[in-house]
This record gives structure tokens, C-alpha cells and sequence, in this order.
């Protein structure tokens, strides 16, 4: 069985698991997860199958990411922990304390809710699929690359961490690509009607995202009764990047 790779930060009998989002990896999170580490906590960066430093698959769905994180836990003799997810980390965290609620202290979802997304990755994945490698020698050339398709220099520059050098000479991509691109259109969730998480569950949102509306509270009330909701002032999709204070200030609050 493989385990996700993942980096520790901090020493603490309180164990806290972070969930990246698509084509992300556990170390965009290494900011906030000094942080929470200095207020007692031991931060699990993990990364998930087909990125980061884990182990790629040809297999990439909900549920194998799911038994992942358990598997993870389990491997690392961890009981009991919170989870923060992300985006497609938070979708994880909405899936995950539905099927092991008895392994959870408490949950925070960030920016994402359980519906149904119009695909909108599509011209981002194109990118880095057409990135010849042949030519491409510099993370400068790969800029070059990426900005015929999106204008965005933040979304790049987010992008282009997962650049990295397979030897003195070549750059390749720590994202399986292929596998990725196959999976844009499935990243919306449904949860199952008849499972509540009944534990402490915080839902954090940016104020200018385009990804939640407040017609979608109702839902995360039904499954999630417990939870607090908390508008992000002066934040995007990004609301730990664009209003990082705030945003770990709300998030120790809540844990503590």
C-alpha cells in the first residue's frame, strides 16, 4: 500500500491534516501551518496521489483520495485529528467526515460547497499538457508558455510550483498531467443524504468568490450541523492567499 507523502511541522499531541486543492500541493500551506504549529499543533501537509511529492496513479477519484487520507492516518498510527481542505481539499473534507466521522475532532471548509460546478479548468490543463519540455529550459520559458493561455500572472505563478528539475538539464512537471486532465470535468461533489457530520465544523468563504453563493448555506446547514460560517472580507477563491490574518486568526479561534 502506498502512503501519501506529506511534511510534519511542528510537535504536538494535537494533530492537524491540510488538503490542497486541485493541482496544488501540501507546501502552498507552509505559511499558515507555521502558524497554527506555534499555537500547538502538529500540521500534516499532505499531498494527494498525482501531485506534489506523492505517488502517481492511473487511478484518480474521490474515493481512493478518501481512503488515502485513512490509510495515511492509519499508517502514522494517528486516532484523532481535525481537517482543513481547500477547494477540491475541502470537497475531500466534506466526503471524509461523512465516511470516518469517528476519526475527526473537527472539520474547516474552505471556499467550496457540495454542488454542481461548471468545468472551468479546461484552458489551464491545455497549458500544462502543451508544455514541450524539448524547448521549454527555464521556469521563464515555461511563464512564456503559460501566458499565451492565461493572462492571470497569480494563477501562473501558483502553476508554475509544480515545476521541477529532473536533472542538471531538464524540467519536468510533479503533477501527473494526463491523469489530471482527465479528471477536470468530475471535481463537484454530492454528499449523501442520509449522513450528517455532527461534530464542530467551521466554513470559510471569500467575500468576491465566485465559487460560493449564499443560496448554498441551506445545503451546508443540512449536512453540517453544527457549523459556522464566516464571510472572508477582501478575498477571492484564494482566502487563505488574499486574507491570510484573517484567515488563520478564525481558523485558531475555531480549533482552540
Amino acid at each position: 500500500m502506498k502512503i501519501l507523502h506529506s511534511n510534519l511541522i511542528g510537535n504536538s499531541e494535537r494533530e492537524l491534516f491540510i488538503i490542497h486543492g486541485f493541482l496544488g500541493m501540501g507546501d502552498n500551506w507552509k505559511t499558515h501551518a507555521k502558524k497554527f504549529a506555534e499555537n500547538d499543533f502538529r500540521v500534516h501537509l499532505i499531498d494527494l496521489r498525482n501531485h506534489g511529492k506523492s505517488f502517481w496513479s492511473n487511478q484518480f477519484n474521490f474515493d481512493l483520495m478518501i481512503d488515502d487520507i485513512y490509510n495515511y492516518a492509519k499508517h502514522h498510527d494517528i486516532k484523532k485529528f481535525s481537517l482543513l481542505g481547500h477547494s477540491m481539499g475541502g470537497n475531500l473534507t466534506m466526503l471524509f467526515a461523512q465516511k470516518f466521522p469517528q476519526l475527526l475532532d473537527k472539520i474547516i471548509i474552505v471556499d467550496i460547497v457540495p454542488k454542481e460546478y461548471k468545468p472551468h479548468h479546461g484552458n489551464i490543463l491545455k497549458s500544462l499538457k502543451s508544455i514541450d519540455f524539448k524547448k521549454v529550459k527555464s521556469r521563464k520559458d515555461a511563464d512564456t508558455h503559460l501566458s499565451n493561455y492565461i493572462d492571470d500572472e497569480r494563477v501562473r505563478q501558483f502553476l508554475l510550483k509544480n515545476l521541477y528539475w529532473i536533472d542538471k538539464e531538464s524540467l519536468g512537471l510533479k503533477i501527473n498531467i494526463k491523469v489530471l486532465f482527465d479528471f477536470k470535468d468530475k471535481l463537484s461533489i454530492k454528499l449523501k443524504e442520509d449522513l450528517k457530520f455532527n461534530k464542530p465544523s467551521l466554513f470559510l468563504y471569500g467575500e468576491n468568490s465566485p465559487y460560493v453563493d449564499e443560496l448554498d448555506f441551506p445545503v451546508l446547514n443540512i449536512f453540517f450541523p453544527r457549523i459556522k460560517i464566516i464571510k472572508v472580507p477582501l478575498s477571492g477563491h484564494w482566502v487563505h492567499a488574499d486574507n491570510p490574518s484573517f484567515f488563520i486568526n478564525e481558523t485558531i479561534n475555531f480549533l482552540n
